[in-house]
């Protein structure tokens, strides 16, 4: 199985951080591959890009000024194969990328991944108050695993509040 690059730069605006690979991902080296995720359609019907995207274009995200990580690089059939030592590598390395590369919104893709991450039990969706890393803001939003229940249309709501946070950033 091919490893999946991080796909970061200095200064990008949103940082998308997931739980994990998903084995399709990890086949095909791309984030958020597998047919039943709906990362792609959350991402355009919540008004972040102008179309649906294809997980092959993931890297041309770039261009907009996002980027793609996860808390841990090894691909499994579910987040619940992740070890504790996984997550507590993966946290450690998640600040450094943070601290290193800037990014002005870290959107983690999934609660239990920021409880990972920040070591928090109770977390509401979207900014957070106290950020983990200064001068970044954490935003926490739902998986867009298939497997979640929420409805789709909830969960676009929720990501309907990234461009905005941005604006507000970008107007100070």
């Amino acid at each position: 199985m091919n490893s999946i690059s991080d796909h970061i730069r200095t200064n990008m605006d949103i940082l998308f951080c997931g739980f994990n690979p998903s084995i399709r991902s990890g086949e095909t080296g791309h984030h958020y591959a597998n047919p039943n995720n709906r990362f792609w359609k959350i991402l355009n019907e919540a008004g972040l890009t102008d179309r649906k995207y294809r997980p092959e274009e993931d890297y041309t995200l770039m261009e907009l000024g996002y980027g793609f990580t996860n808390i841990v690089s090894r691909s499994t059939k579910a987040a619940d194969e992740i070890t504790k030592g996984e997550y507590r590598e993966g946290r450690v390395e998640l600040k450094r990328k943070i601290v290193h590369y800037k990014p002005r919104i870290v959107c983690f893709v999934g609660k239990g991944v920021y409880q990972q991450y920040s070591g928090k039990k109770s977390v509401p969706w979207g900014p957070q108050e106290d950020s983990v890393i200064p001068g970044t803001i954490d935003f926490v939003a739902p998986s867009s695993s298939g497997l979640v229940r929420m409805k789709i249309e909830e969960v676009i709501e929720i990501y309907r509040q990234l461009p905005e946070v941005l604006k507000n950033l970008k107007e100070k």
